[in-house]
């Protein structure tokens, strides 16, 4: 599997921020692949497609895992704007990188996720706190870019120098892959992708045109995995 690639050594116990979407669920899957206590943690925001958070949890009852759901309603407020939080935004449809996606944008989203996962790392003694981001977020999103994940995990270990495992980290192992490498990944290790959740608009099934929609059905078409996925906009194939 090609994650094992890019760690020497799975972590003893990871954070994981977690939306119930493909690349979290990969990724969790893959973890506790390698024997590794996962800690699901998940946002709720204010975002419109909030029944993420029950596919989510769904998946930590598959894994046998813990999983917690982080009160951040408040920030719909103030973080207005956004497609995801603003309900006076319409959710842009089409390809990931194109420039209405950005609409998509939550301000500083990854970042206030994460420093809440490094806080609850510090609790449980964690040795790393683990996010899906991938090689097709960095054209909207600054925050899934390897920049930002080498700086955050810099800022963390020196923000509570002392408090985290020595060998700390936060972990990002899609960074440089795509959406169809993940596909390809979760496949292999028998992930139940009709159990997940991408559609911004929320929903009881997904609309087949938003961004991420158009994404996760390219992805499962380029890795020649069968989409189980419903999409109003076509097929349903369960």
């Amino acid at each position: 599997m090609f994650a094992e690639a890019y760690m020497l050594r799975p972590p003893r116990h990871a954070v994981l921020v977690a939306s119930g979407g493909l690349d979290s669920t990969v990724l969790a899957y893959w973890l506790v692949a390698c024997n590794s206590e996962v800690t699901m943690l998940s946002f709720d925001y204010g975002q419109r497609h909030r029944i993420e958070l029950r596919h989510a949890a769904g998946i930590a009852d598959l894994l046998a895992v813990e999983h917690q759901v982080v009160d951040l309603t408040s920030l719909a407020s103030l973080l207005s704007g956004s497609a995801l939080t603003d309900e006076a935004v319409t959710v842009p449809d089409g390809h990931y990188t194109e420039e209405s996606m950005k609409a998509t944008v939550v301000p500083n989203r990854n970042a206030i996720m994460l420093a809440v996962a490094v806080g609850l790392a510090v609790v449980r003694q964690a040795d790393a706190v683990a996010f899906g981001a991938h090689a097709g977020d960095h054209t909207v999103y600054p925050d899934c870019r390897p920049a930002f994940v080498e700086r955050f995990t810099e800022a963390a270990r020196r923000g509570n120098e002392g408090f985290l495992p020595e060998n700390f980290t936060v972990l990002a192992p899609f960074l440089s892959q795509s959406k169809t490498d993940i596909v390809k990944l979760g496949a292999a290790l028998g992930v139940p992708f009709g159990k997940t959740w991408s559609c911004y608009r929320g929903a009881t099934v997904h609309c087949g045109t938003c961004g991420t929609c158009v994404e996760r059905a390219e992805a499962f078409a380029f890795a020649g995995v069968a989409d189980p996925t419903c999409y109003a906009a076509g097929r349903c194939e369960e």
